[in-house]
């Protein structure tokens, strides 16, 4: 199970800090994934990262402002936003996959409940 929080509104140019707790993990190794939603819209790729190695991907709309990051030890991985901007409105998910990182929704298999993140201009 997975469990988003650290949303909220924010003014543009601000910065918050998402966080994905998992309770439990897939067995062997896995990747987690944050995807983000506006009404009307499907989920969008943000970032991953794969938990053993830490290796990374974003999308090219959020390199160079956010960071995605894991503590394995505590099965949380984050998400530093930085020099947010209106169009990062979105409710933000995560989600874990076994199989690889992908920037496509239908390869992960769970979800958290999402977080709002609202930035204003």
């Amino acid at each position: 199970q997975l469990q988003a929080s650290g949303g909220g509104l924010v003014q543009a140019g601000g910065f918050l800090r998402l966080s994905c707790a998992a309770s439990g993990r897939p067995s062997g190794d896995y990747a987690v994934g944050w995807f983000r939603q506006t009404p009307g819209n499907d989920r969008s790729f943000v970032a991953a990262i794969w938990m053993s190695t830490a290796f990374t991907y974003y999308a090219n709309s959020v390199k160079g402002r956010f960071t995605i990051s894991r503590d394995n030890a505590k099965n949380t991985v984050s998400l530093q936003m930085n020099s947010l901007k209106p169009e990062d409105t979105a409710v933000y998910y995560c989600a874990t996959t076994t199989v690889s990182i992908s920037m496509n929704p239908r390869q992960y298999n769970y979800w958290g409940q999402g977080t709002q993140v609202t930035v204003s201009s």
